[in-house]
């Protein structure tokens, strides 16, 4: 079974930056593609920005040009670089591994506040 461990949130300042990491174990971390989700309380939880398992990367029109997904597969981790943070990133932001079969692992999710 597989499991992914969400790591680096914390309260920032608007206008700084963090750096989110996802350390994924139990699954072949090379084939599935990852991504970052956040939900704010009592909204939805949308897509913030996806990698597939060859690199190309995709991002919600609101993160982008502010934040970077990235993999490093000899470590088995996805990252979010967040910069620019803006108090409405706030949010608890998820971790997500999907296999080609379309069978997915959520990690549990770290909490991010942007103070203004």
């Amino acid at each position: 079974q597989g499991q992914l461990v969400e790591s680096g949130g914390g309260l920032v300042q608007a206008g700084g930056s963090l750096r989110l990491s996802c350390a994924a174990s139990g699954i072949i971390f090379s084939i599935h593609a990852m991504g970052w989700y956040r939900q704010a309380p009592g909204k939805q939880r949308d897509v913030v920005a996806t990698i597939t398992s060859s690199g190309s990367t995709n991002y919600a029109d609101s993160v982008k040009g502010r934040f970077t997904i990235s993999r490093d597969n000899t470590k088995n981790t996805v990252y979010l670089q967040m910069n620019s943070l803006k108090p409405e990133d706030t949010a608890v932001y998820y971790c997500a591994a999907i296999h080609p079969s379309g069978r997915d692992y959520w990690g549990q999710g770290t909490q991010v506040t942007v103070s203004s």
